[in-house]
């Protein structure tokens, strides 16, 4: 619609003539019947014009209902100063820290309980959960609550997973990180995105130790000793840019080949298992063979010993019987030899061979035979 604003100025104008003088309004029966608005005899009504000069109360001309007395002012602004000191009473968890702010500059940090701050915008509070342990996964997400590392449950995140080893292997490494939160001052204000802030330094971290390390060792029982220079590498970064995070383990998930090469790395594997078992047998054969050849070694230089010493022992004993005999033989020659001619016989005489005497005369007539091993002698005293 267009308007002719010549015209309309002239109407304002004339508006705000008419209106600096002041009307009274004819009294109509046809009003309201309660006589509101209704002037009464002897009351003198003063009407202030809304739009133009010479001050006076501007809501006069607003019916009863609709006005508010100036004295309400006087309650109203202490009820809502109250309620807004009573906005700063705030509680802190037993789990929390309450860290107060002073127009956005760090005053305070409070313990768990009952504190008070003034309400905003003077100061503001955060309360952050400092023995919450958090968990940030490189590598690998779960899917859903997953509590246990299951492939079925892991979605992989392969530009975190994959690194290179000390001997120039690509290797996936699945790992999480256990933290919270030691200083919330520095937590909350020295960085934008702490969960980022571990994550990317825990995934620089790992990528330094497993490129110190081998292979082997990051697939087979090297882990431990990855996972705690992983630890204090990851805690030594976050300390450097003053995070306020405390590192409690950095725990493996799974560390495996890139798919396209597993199965080599399974023959390998297998060929060293085989080359393990094999060298273990041959060390338990080694460890039961050489203890019993061991012993009978010992056995034999024990009894070789012990047949030398008898050896000795006997011939020194003849030899200092020798002597004895030579002594005796000297004093008494004649005897000595018919004692040891009456020994040697009885010795000779006292084997188990069964013996026949004979007299001279009887020995002629018989025939002598040869007793043969295994053969039974004859009877004794029967002539043959």
């Amino acid at each position: 619609m267009n308007w002719d604003w010549d015209k309309l100025q002239e109407k304002r104008q004339r508006q705000q003539g008419a209106n600096s003088r002041p009307k009274i309004p004819p009294k109509d029966d046809k009003d309201d019947d309660s006589g509101e608005g209704q002037e009464k005899p002897g009351e003198k009504r003063t009407i202030f014009p809304v739009g133009g000069g010479g001050g006076g109360n501007p809501f006069q001309n607003f019916p009863p209902r609709f006005r508010m007395p100036g004295r309400s002012f006087f309650f109203i602004i202490p009820a809502v100063l109250l309620l807004w000191l009573l906005s700063g009473i705030y509680i802190v968890n037993p789990d929390e820290q309450g860290v107060v702010l002073r127009f956005g500059k760090y005053n305070r940090t409070e313990a768990p309980g009952p504190h008070y701050a003034w309400p905003a915008p003077v100061e503001s509070v955060y309360k952050p959960q400092v023995t919450q342990v958090l968990r940030s996964e490189v590598g690998f997400r779960s899917v859903g609550q997953a509590a246990t590392f299951q492939q079925g449950q892991v979605r992989t995140v392969p530009e975190e997973a994959s690194t290179l080893t000390g001997d120039e292997n690509i290797v996936n490494v699945q790992f999480s990180v256990q933290y919270k939160i030691s200083d919330p001052v520095a937590y909350l204000f020295n960085v934008s995105a702490p969960t980022a802030l571990v994550r990317n330094a825990a995934e620089a971290a790992m990528r330094e130790v497993i490129g110190n390390s081998q292979i082997d060792a990051a697939i087979t029982d090297g882990k431990l000793k990855i996972q705690s220079e992983a630890t204090q590498l990851l805690q030594t970064i976050l300390n450097r840019y003053g995070s306020g995070i405390q590192v409690l383990a950095v725990q493996l998930q799974d560390v495996h080949p890139p798919q396209e090469v597993i199965d080599a790395f399974k023959d390998v594997a297998s060929a060293r298992e085989d080359k393990s078992r094999i060298i273990n047998e041959a060390e338990a054969y080694r460890n039961e063979l050489l203890p019993r050849a061991r012993g009978q070694a010992a056995a034999a230089r024990n009894e070789a010993r012990a047949y030398s010493t008898t050896r000795i022992q006997n011939a020194a004993g003849e030899a200092e019987r020798f002597d004895a005999l030579r002594v005796e033989y000297e004093k008494a020659a004649d005897v000595t030899k018919k004692r040891l001619y009456y020994e040697a016989m009885e010795e000779v005489l006292s084997l188990s061979q069964e013996k026949v005497l004979m007299d001279s005369a009887v020995a002629k007539q018989a025939l002598p035979l040869l007793t043969l091993p295994g053969a039974k002698a004859p009877p004794a005293g029967k002539d043959k």
